[in-house]
């Protein structure tokens, strides 16, 4: 199994920028196709974003535009930049990881993904 910690979390006004990381312990990192999900006080659990192992991506229509997953297979890490950020995007952020195959009817279900880290909080200002 792998280990997922997230970082970069914090307070940020209206407008601005965080980037998020998400290090994984794990020797086959680079297979993993790794997802960003969040959830807000309250509300479900949502899916964000996905990064497949060959590079591809694929974004929720709320963050499109704003936000950019990427990873670095020699870092063990996957990243999650985001602009423009506003105060509906305040919510825990989860980093998760999975070796089964995903595609559009399973990829925003957080049962798809077998591994999860602890979260990061992501707090915007109005």
């Amino acid at each position: 199994q792998v280990q997922l910690v997230e970082s970069g979390g914090g307070l940020v006004q209206a407008g601005g920028s965080l980037s998020l990381s998400c290090a994984a312990s794990g020797r086959t990192f680079s297979g993993y196709a790794m997802g960003w999900f969040r959830q807000a006080p309250g509300k479900a659990r949502e899916f964000v974003a996905i990064i497949w192992s060959g590079g591809s991506t694929y974004y929720t229509d709320s963050v499109k535009g704003r936000f950019t997953i990427s990873r670095d297979n020699a870092k063990n890490t996957v990243y999650l930049q985001m602009n423009s950020l506003k105060p509906e995007d305040t919510a825990v952020y989860y980093c998760a990881a999975t070796l089964k195959p995903v595609g559009p009817y399973n990829r925003a279900y957080s049962r798809t993904y077998e591994y999860w880290g602890q979260g990061t909080q992501v707090t915007v200002s109005s």
